[in-house]
């Protein structure tokens, strides 16, 4: 059974992952940078003020809401939990392991242009975003593929078929990459470092999971709200004391990276990574895993915010980018090389670092420096990136199982999610993380067809923005699609409510 599994996916991973889809990726960030005028570039100083230097003075940003609805900031966190997960640790070991140096080249690349894909996705799910029967607001890539790609003329039908498409793969992929190889991930840590037995930590996390999601989208996002900072930060603080111990090195492995990313020869004569197009194709795959950047994921709680103007939650998409792939891959990436335990003249793993396995070279980096307690770091933190992700992709699949069953399922779903942790907890490795490589592609074709089809419009959305907060110009709002929230959100912003 797992045989036949292992085949079928792997067929269609190959279909799904394969150049056309990367290319489409890649076509979409460049437009959208395009079309914005290089907004990531050009109002740096803007979507940093109004994101994390917003943080500490706005109290739009932070403030918790009486009503459904969350605050900026805890989808900002509860966004970075589903994103900052296993994928910055164990994914960009595995990167780096099969595609060389060169991989974190393209990991970057895939991670600039991604920046206005997730911009533009969260755009479109304020600008598409309804309320429920409960109150609370539903958001994602199946309500603008249905309300907007359908809109257009003679797209009705496609629109919808593209929309519940997109939610079947959510919903799977909550299971995949949400659930399964997260767990995974976290048992088999916590076994090497600790030696608990991977059943015994499945059933911790099974109760642990439960207790949180059961209780909905607040509780979730007072949680990661608590957890998220913490984590980053502790674990930023990790490999920053890393890399300053092998500074000296830094100056080789840019050079390691550049190189193994053009498939150039160094100096001692050896070939540096496994070819250009296997470092892009890692580089990009798994750096899409990791921020999920053109998946559609994010968007859906970050339609759960209590921001007004579209844009503003735009540029909280990129901040999320920025902050998973530029800052913490780069940094995981940057530890692992400067450690040893990559072969800055090959890009070979070491023969130390190959018995401990591509999994395992973030605890083998900072073991290499703190002996056993880096291990036990790592691993904790790992336990902690993943459960994070955890708790947040488990609001992406009740998004998808609200909106393709209605609202009465979500409490099954999350039964059911619940269950899966388990699940996660004894299936072998490497399955659960090409399923959830699979589910992932999955996703990002019809979002991406929608965010192709809708791009007109986030032009138009962000043009209408920067004349009114930048220049200054007395104009109209751009708030919403429909009507009745347009004229709502219209006079909350006229009195100051962002």
């Amino acid at each position: 059974m797992i045989e036949t599994i292992t085949k079928v996916n792997d067929y269609i991973n190959g279909l799904v992952w394969g150049w056309p889809a990367l290319i489409l990726l890649g076509f979409v960030g460049v437009l959208m940078t395009c079309l914005t005028k290089f907004f990531q570039v050009s109002h740096f100083r803007h979507w940093i003020k109004n994101t994390i230097g917003a943080i500490f003075g706005d109290k739009h940003v932070t403030k918790h809401t009486e009503d459904k609805s969350i605050s900026q900031f805890q989808s900002l966190c509860t966004a970075l939990a589903a994103t900052v997960g296993t994928g910055n640790i164990v994914g960009v070991a595995g990167a780096i392991a099969i595609g060389g140096p060169g991989a974190v080249f393209w990991m970057w690349l895939i991670a600039f242009f991604g920046m206005m894909t997730n911009y533009s996705e969260n755009v479109l799910g304020i600008l598409y975003r309804r309320k429920n029967s409960k109150g609370e607001w539903c958001g994602g890539a199946m309500y603008y593929l249905r309300d907007g790609l359908g809109s257009k003329k003679g797209c009705k039908t496609i629109g919808i078929i593209l929309a519940t498409l997109f939610s079947c793969f959510c919903l799977l992929a909550s299971f995949g990459i949400g659930n399964m190889s997260q767990v995974n991930s976290m048992v088999a840590n916590v076994h090497t470092a600790f030696g608990v037995p991977e059943i015994a930590t499945g059933i911790f996390l099974f109760f642990a999971v439960a207790l949180v999601i059961l209780g909905g989208l607040k509780r979730i996002a007072a949680m990661t709200e608590k957890i998220v900072p913490f984590m980053v930060v502790a674990y930023l603080v990790g490999t920053l004391i890393i890399i300053v111990m092998h500074i000296t090195t830094i100056p080789a492995v840019f050079v390691s990276i550049i190189r193994g990313a053009f498939n150039l020869k160094s100096a001692t004569g050896g070939v540096v990574g496994s070819g250009i197009a296997l470092a892009m194709q890692m580089g990009m795959k798994r750096g899409v895993f990791s921020n999920e950047a053109g998946l559609g994921s994010s968007v859906m709680v970050h339609s759960s915010s209590n921001v007004r103007e579209p844009i503003r939650q735009g540029i909280w998409g990129i901040f999320e980018v920025f902050a998973d792939t530029i800052v913490v891959c780069t940094l995981t990436a940057l530890t692992i090389l400067s450690s040893g335990a990559i072969d800055l003249a090959t890009g070979q793993m070491s023969t130390e670092a190959a018995q401990v396995g591509s999994s395992s070279l973030m605890s083998y980096a900072f073991s290499q420096t703190f002996g056993k307690p880096g291990a036990w770091f790592i691993a904790l933190a790992i336990l902690l990136f993943a459960y994070s992700t955890v708790l947040g992709w488990s609001h992406y699949g009740a998004t998808a199982c609200e909106y393709l069953f209605g609202t009465k399922s979500v409490t099954v779903y999350r039964v059911v999610f619940v269950i899966i942790v388990l699940a996660g907890s004894v299936m072998e490795a490497q399955l659960a993380w090409d399923i959830s490589d699979t589910f992932n592609g999955l996703m990002m074709i019809p979002n991406l067809i929608g965010v192709l089809v809708l791009s007109p419009l986030v032009m138009k959305c962000t043009k209408n923005y920067v004349d009114r907060k930048i220049h200054g110009k007395n104009i109209k709002p751009m708030l919403s699609m429909f009507p009745d929230i347009q004229e709502e959100h219209e006079k909350e912003v006229l009195h100051g409510a962002e």
